[in-house]
């Protein structure tokens, strides 16, 4: 495993890890930036590619226990260098450069049976990084086969969306594609696409959600487009007893998937 000692806030490896934590990588990028010991051993453990790891000369502790790559480039930094390029309030002082998954549609399409058919979560325009992280690591939770994210959707790789993720991101198949191929593709693989909503629709207990599904998740404001929402199969809802009358769009999301996820496993008990 090489190591080696930066000197200089203009050194090459720094200045690529600041732009990928200032500038999530855009789909196609091949580089993400990562924060914090936890997050870099679950990307160990989702055999992700480790370009190089950044830590502060006085907390080479950090590296104990990470079952590095052997050609992962450890780089030694200043801390009064690699401080100003982490994102995190008082950050533990290492990070990493690694290599996105390239996930394509069979990722999430294929290897399913009638018990375990495709659910995917499908994001138009979801815009806190937070929302969308909790909303990947719920994916992973309750056994979703995918997420798609959509024009106007903020970066997986977003710093913040992959602490939420608690590397979830890692490992759970996302691709982003246009809303035409998104539907077409869906359509194709016979999968039934929900759009939710918060009136005027099925409640989640009342319809089948064992069968391929996708469930589209809207901005926090103004929901499904109207012109997406048309070209659903179907609309969803969660029945609220109480007076609130919608729900944050990454709570919303967990409730529908863990409703799918119960479903599937009585199904699954049933066989």
């Amino acid at each position: 495993m090489p190591v080696r000692v930066v000197q200089s806030k203009q050194n090459v490896r720094l200045k690529e890890l600041r732009h990928a934590l200032s500038k999530p990588p855009r789909p196609g990028d091949a580089l993400a930036g990562i924060e914090g010991p936890n997050l870099i051993e679950e990307a160990v453990r989702a055999r992700l590619g480790i370009e190089a790891v950044f830590v502060s000369q006085d907390a080479e502790r950090l590296l104990d226990g990470l079952a590095l790559p052997k050609e992962t480039e450890v780089l030694l930094v200043p801390r009064e260098l690699l401080s100003p390029v982490l994102t995190t309030e008082a950050p533990q002082p290492i990070a990493a450069l690694v290599r996105q998954p390239d996930w394509i549609w069979r990722d999430l399409l294929e290897g399913f049976d009638e018990y375990s058919s495709a659910l995917i979560v499908v994001l138009a325009g979801l815009q806190d990084p937070g929302n969308l992280g909790t909303i990947v690591r719920s994916a992973e939770a309750f056994g979703a086969t995918g997420i798609v994210s959509l024009p106007g959707t903020v970066s997986a790789w977003n710093a913040k969306a992959v602490r939420a993720s608690a590397g979830s991101i890692f490992r759970v198949p996302m691709i982003s594609v246009s809303a035409d191929e998104c539907v077409a593709k869906l359509h194709e693989s016979g999968v039934k696409i929900w759009a939710t909503t918060v009136h005027d629709a099925k409640t989640a207990p009342s319809v089948n959600l064992t069968q391929p599904i996708a469930i589209l998740i809207g901005n926090e404001g103004n929901g499904v487009p109207p012109e997406l929402a048309a070209m659903a199969d179907d609309a969803l809802t969660i029945p609220c007893p109480g007076p609130v009358e919608s729900l944050n769009a990454a709570v919303a999301a967990s409730v529908l998937l863990y409703e799918a996820a119960q479903q599937r496993a009585a199904k699954g008990g049933a066989r």
